[in-house]
């Protein structure tokens, strides 16, 4: 009898403790017509419109302008002093394909061997990670979900960040594939007896080759040349007639350079992400119209030689150069640094690109390099009610305090498991 008492209490005390903790349930359908008035309005396109109106229903866009022009319906939302901003967008991010790094069965990003094309990140994406929860009081509602590993990680695909499944969250499916390019240096292996340092990587055209056969055979198989099914193969043919995107990832200058040559051999649609030496090849970026996703503005520098604020001004050269410019924030700890992207922008505002500009580098640049811009990146009509409403200037973590949040006109709750572990403790310390 006693055992049975305990077993029943320990999955009641199961039960209560998942449920304390548990997802929010994603916000319902908008039910009825919603204006923002009265708020400094951050298009997303570099203009700006004080004591605006922004009126939605039905998930999407349909008034904007300012005040005394444009007319209000349904329920106010009084934002006087505030601001409103487009929903921000995090690329290559690994939201939601691992929970825990310690633990083995919550890691989906990275699958075993190293030509990958037909794994799709998305059907491994949860909705319920605490972790893409605590993206959206910081603003960003939106992200490319980009698995790891391998020379061909995967492939893509763009999610909207509160929904009860997979399905609910695909904004666009399979909108990329990822290639992680040869890098043409190497460190040597001290282990092995090798000098220490940088040195030529000698496999590196070997590497390019590899590459490079891998889609002469893919070209061969999807024009007719078919033996058996070969699923690595089916899955590019997406970059092969110009539906996807070919995401490189790369960081030198010949790398770069290289990856553009193969671009253009093999008329692919070209994304370079990453980018460290890319504005050392800006003017060749410019005139292939290739954008960049630069990688970790907060990153130090990498030679001893270069400046100490390189990363922090790189934006502003690429752009200054002409380049569609992406800000991405990819690497250690990445999915909880994920929350830091509109501090990332900010920093580059404060090295000398214009604030609006900033803001463009998580917003319309990165929905154009996605191919998402017809649905969001920018508050304009007929697009998507995927915006917030911030306290203060949404790229300074002193300011960044959001008030409202929408995703298709939704009003999202902005708890968190942290906001509600702080509510406890504050509560505690403060005799409540």
């Amino acid at each position: 009898m006693k055992k049975h008492i305990y077993i029943y209490t320990l999955c009641l005390t199961v039960l209560f403790s998942s449920l304390s903790f548990a997802q929010q349930t994603p916000a319902p359908k908008q039910a009825e017509t919603i204006s923002i008035v009265g708020a400094t309005a951050h298009i997303g396109n570099g203009q700006v419109i004080e004591n605006a109106v922004i009126v939605f229903e039905n998930g999407k866009i349909v008034r904007i302008g300012a005040a005394g022009s444009t007319q209000t319906t349904g329920k106010v939302i009084d934002a006087k002093g505030k601001h409103v901003y487009p929903g921000f967008i995090a690329p290559n991010s690994t939201l939601g394909l691992v929970e825990v790094d310690a633990v083995r069965a919550t890691r989906d990003q990275n699958e075993t061997g190293s030509i990958n094309p037909h794994i799709r990140s998305l059907i491994a994406y949860n909705t319920e990670s605490k972790v893409v929860e605590s993206c959206r009081p910081n603003g960003i509602l939106t992200a490319q979900i980009t698995p790891r590993g391998g020379r061909v990680s995967g492939t893509s695909s763009v999610v909207q960040l509160d929904a009860w499944n997979w399905e609910d969250a695909a904004i666009k499916t399979d909108d990329g594939i990822h290639l992680n390019w040869p890098n043409n240096f190497t460190f040597g292996r001290w282990w092995l007896g090798e000098p220490r340092g940088l040195r030529p990587n000698k496999n590196y055209s070997k590497q390019t080759q590899e590459i490079q056969d891998l889609f002469n055979d893919a070209k061969s198989y999807l024009n007719g040349a078919k033996k058996a099914k070969h699923l690595p193969f089916e899955a590019m043919s997406g970059l092969m007639n110009g539906s996807q995107k070919l995401f490189v990832h790369v960081d030198t200058e010949k790398g770069i350079l290289d990856a553009i040559a193969f671009a253009k051999k093999n008329n692919l649609k070209l994304v370079v992400v990453g980018g460290y030496h890319a504005h050392k090849v800006a003017t060749t970026l410019r005139q292939n119209n290739i954008p960049v996703l630069l990688h970790r503005t907060h990153s130090v520098p990498q030679m001893d030689d270069e400046d100490y604020d390189l990363s922090y001004k790189k934006a502003k050269i690429l752009t200054d150069a002409g380049v569609l410019v992406g800000l991405e924030n990819s690497g250690q700890m990445e999915r909880m640094n994920t929350r830091n992207l509109p501090f990332l922008a900010g920093t580059v505002a404060a090295h000398g690109l214009d604030k609006e500009k900033a803001l463009q580098l998580i917003t319309s640049n990165t929905a154009k390099i996605l191919g998402i811009d017809n649905q969001l990146g920018t508050l304009e009509v007929g697009k998507d009610a995927t915006l917030f409403i911030s306290e203060g200037d949404a790229l300074d973590m002193r300011t960044n305090i959001l008030t409202y949040a929408f995703i298709q006109g939704r009003m999202l709750s902005l708890d968190t498991h942290q906001t509600k572990l702080w509510k406890r403790y504050m509560n505690k310390f403060e005799g409540k």
